[in-house]
């Protein structure tokens, strides 16, 4: 029985001795024991796929990595724009190769101001006693503070350190303008099928990958692509579980087949022991040429790769993970997508990024506060029973949490989708902060301002006020605008739902206040 490959080792079966197996143990140093997607990394910048608007002969990126450590031209910071998995780390290391560089990675979810200053102070001391440039990695900068950030600023305008920060979030919101401005900024594309296909292709034949000593059908290569959703680090994880799936089952495979041939074996032998001089001698040719045949087999064995299949790839990657990062881009893209639906009054498409928002794990009460919202901004006054519906979901989800959480959600949602629409509300309270903020405001009516307080009589305040109460359908006619916005409309229903009648009963409003 033949060994399976190592798919634990960057060694390959022509540069070393074959590994122990999928069921052995895997030794080694401790880049024997790094998963595919990172032995499989690119080690240049020629080796990155799928970011070839960045990539190109001469362009910024190519110019700092191809740039000695001493060199002061080019820009002094990066930051690296883009979804998971798509070599925004990558990237960082291979700017780090350049010659007189030393490389520091941090992530922001753990480190502090403390750290960032030590690295500072351990960059001072490389470059004045050795010439060496720091690039430090900064993982998710979105999570760094403003405070944290800030500590960042001197040795980025210095060119202390060759700063390389990743995040998953637009940099314009979650980066502090002074560094921003200091900084090239890279946006990083989703990978495209291509890309990835390109990928699993190479690290099905690298040395670093699986050398070769697997096949992975086609079928098996186009469901990886589908369901690694552009995700490079995904797309290997899945391959090399499903190679790891491939060998086990090809390694009991023969091990049961190995057991029906010795049974045939014994069998054979009861038989000849029957058998007269000439049949044995007869039996004995035929047992040479069935042993030179299993030698043949075996020698076939030990070179025919290990097929990978669809059915492999399946159950390594177990189920589909949404392309859906709760803290980047795709968070708002599927956000935006679910209040458009709701706005659009298509219920189902609701439903659907409802459904890929709760499936993702994002947080239900964030999902409520949305759902609140949306009540208010596009439904408004053509139903003013949906924000109380919407706040009631709300408070549901508070109070039940999830997986039953969904279910107020959804019963919001679908109403929300087929309600009248109207943002006829908070247009006009925007219209009147315009005003505001435009100095159209004007003074107080004297008969409305406050005239409870000693001496306010006698300035003329509340005089010639009307108590609404006291006249014919509680409606008193004078002017409560400022002089200076006298006869302004700001509130214009529209025509759907319950805001017909209350277009109705506005132009009677308007009539008895001024008649």
């Amino acid at each position: 029985m033949t060994d399976g490959p190592d798919l634990f080792s960057s060694d390959s079966p022509g540069q070393g001795s074959p590994g122990p197996g999928v069921g052995g143990s895997s030794v080694g140093s401790g880049r024997a024991l790094d998963p595919l997607a990172v032995r499989m990394r690119p080690r240049t910048i020629s080796e990155v796929v799928g970011q070839d608007h960045l990539t190109f002969p001469g362009s910024p990126l190519v110019q700092l990595v191809e740039a000695s450590g001493g060199d002061r031209a080019g820009a002094s910071s990066v930051i690296l724009w883009g979804p998971p998995g798509v070599g925004k780390t990558t990237l960082a290391h291979v700017i780090s190769h350049a010659p007189g560089r030393t490389f520091v990675e941090l992530s922001a979810i753990t480190a502090g101001v403390k750290d960032v200053r030590q690295v500072i102070e351990n960059a001072r001391r490389e470059r004045d006693m050795y010439q060496r440039t720091t690039v430090l990695f900064l993982d998710e900068i979105h999570r760094f503070s403003k405070a944290q950030q800030d500590a960042l600023l001197p040795a980025v305008e210095n060119r202390l350190v060759v700063l390389v920060a990743a995040t998953t979030e637009n940099p314009s919101f979650s980066v502090i303008s002074p560094l921003l401005s200091r900084s090239l900024l890279l946006t990083l594309r989703p990978l495209d099928d291509a890309a990835v296909a390109d990928l699993l292709d190479r690290a099905m034949t690298s040395e670093r990958g699986l050398a070769g000593q697997f096949e992975l059908a086609p079928a098996a290569k186009d469901f990886i692509v589908r369901i690694a959703g552009a995700d490079a680090r995904r797309s290997l994880t899945i391959l090399e579980a499903a190679a790891g799936i491939a060998a086990a089952q090809a390694e009991f495979a023969e091990a049961a087949g190995g057991d029906s041939a010795d049974a045939d074996a014994d069998a054979d032998a009861d038989a000849d022991a029957d058998a007269d001089a000439d049949a044995d001698g007869d039996a004995d040719d035929e047992a040479d040429s069935e042993v030179e045949g299993e030698d043949s087999t075996d020698s076939d064995s030990e070179t025919r790769a290990i097929l990978i299949t669809e059915a492999a790839c399946a159950e390594a990657s177990s189920e589909t993970v949404l392309r859906y990062d709760k803290n980047g881009d795709q968070h708002y893209d599927v956000v935006s997508a679910f209040i458009k639906s709701i706005r659009g009054s298509d219920v189902d498409a609701a439903l659907h990024y409802l459904a890929r928002m709760i499936v993702a794990g994002e947080d239900p009460r964030f999902i409520a506060r949305r759902v609140v919202i949306s009540a208010a901004e596009d439904i408004g006054m053509a139903d003013p029973q949906a924000l109380p519906i919407a706040v009631a979901a709300s408070t549901a989800v508070q109070n039940i949490g999830m997986p039953e959480g969904r279910i107020p959600l959804a019963e919001a949602v679908t109403y929300l989708a087929m309600a009248p629409k109207s943002n006829a509300s908070y247009r006009a309270l925007d219209a009147a902060i315009a005003d505001v903020k435009n100095g159209f405001s004007g003074q107080v009516p004297t008969h409305l301002r406050d005239a409870h307080y000693p001496g306010a009589k006698e300035l003329g305040h509340g005089e010639g006020y009307k108590y609404s109460h006291d006249h014919p359908h509680g409606v008193a006619a004078q002017e409560y605008l400022p002089e200076t916005l006298r006869g302004k409309r700001y509130y214009e229903p529209t025509g759907n739902g319950m805001e017909r009648s209350l277009g109705e009963r506005l132009e009677m409003l308007q009539r008895l206040l001024r008649p």
